[in-house]
């Protein structure tokens, strides 16, 4: 999923971040700096709490303590808060307690360490603890994970950062922002009279397509989840990093792509990732939310639902990602 070529009013912004790219949009070139220093800030606040690859971050201090009650900070709270109402919301399907089934599958570190092909042995299917067992007061702090748990707030936190950045910057510059990081875009203030024009496309850091499949989009937030771009060999496998809770190993391959519409960006995240885990399921899911959704199976059929408009032509690439 790719912005393209900003109007003439727009300026734009990007750089990496959270292992993928930030991209910032606004409809006043004045309001830049200002919202790329909230956004910049945003982001600085979420690694340094839900980063499960920095030694020194919260949620690796939280993980080591599992078995025992702890008080968390605010921030940590809020994101943990978001993921578990996601568990909630999707019966399980998406499950902050998949942190030690990554690191077993051999996500352990930052996607770009990752060893281009490990041959050691895949570890047997077994359902991850659950989030059911997390002891979470919000009101007080106190946590208790289970023992032996490790969390990966991953997709929420990320989607948080997004809602949480383009809500402020919009606040603050009183104009129309767009945040995007790799999948997850979110939207705030003003949008350009025809919308944000947002290009569909498996992976978001890759040129688009010439007039391929688009979208506009204007007071709300677009997710897409996907099994092609994150991948490694492990055992002659390819996998990939949208885990499936009951059996602690990547989700089954049924869809290439889902991409949801919904009024955040957490809420169309948890509804793409969860689409990923259901698979042959996701349909009936998808309806039942009545959010808009746009599924790519592997075979490239495209199945909308919910009012997803037709594919429109996306106009030329060559503008901000």
């Amino acid at each position: 999923m790719t912005t393209h070529s900003p109007e003439p009013t727009l300026a734009k912004v990007s750089f990496p971040a959270l292992g993928t790219t930030a991209v910032l949009l606004v409809t006043e070139p004045r309001a830049l700096p200002a919202a790329e220093a909230i956004l910049r800030a945003e982001l600085a606040v979420i690694d340094r709490t839900c980063s499960r690859f920095r030694a020194d971050s919260e949620l690796t201090r939280v993980n080591l303590t599992a078995g025992t009650a702890t008080t968390v900070s605010e921030g940590f709270a809020e994101a943990l808060y978001v993921a578990l109402r996601a568990a909630q919301l999707t019966d399980g399907a998406v499950d902050p307690t998949v942190g030690h089934a990554m690191v077993a599958l051999g996500y352990d570190r930052t996607f770009a360490s990752l060893r281009p092909d490990d041959v050691r042995p895949l570890p047997p299917p077994q359902p991850v603890p659950g989030w059911r067992r997390i002891s979470f007061d919000p009101h007080t702090r106190r946590l208790c994970l289970p023992p032996h748990t490790h969390l990966d707030l991953g997709a929420t936190a990320k989607a948080l950062a997004a809602d949480r950045a383009a809500r402020n910057a919009a606040a603050v510059t009183d104009c129309g922002v767009l945040v995007s990081l790799g999948g997850d875009l979110a939207t705030a203030g003003p949008a350009p009279e025809d919308g944000w024009r947002i290009a569909l496309a498996d992976d978001h850091a890759r040129p688009a397509a010439d007039h391929g499949p688009a979208v506009a989009i204007a007071g709300c937030a677009v997710a897409t989840s996907g099994i092609r771009v994150r991948t490694w060999r492990r055992a002659g496998r390819t996998l990939h990093h949208i885990v499936d809770p009951a059996t602690g190993q990547p989700a089954a391959p049924v869809w290439r792509t889902v991409t949801v519409a919904a009024a955040t960006c957490v809420d169309a995240n948890t509804a793409s990732t969860a689409a990923i885990v259901l698979g042959e399921r996701a349909v009936d899911w998808l309806c039942s939310t009545a959010l808009p959704a746009r599924l790519v199976d592997l075979d490239g059929y495209v199945v909308r639902l919910c009012g997803w408009p037709p594919d429109s032509d996306a106009p030329a690439p060559g503008g901000p990602r």
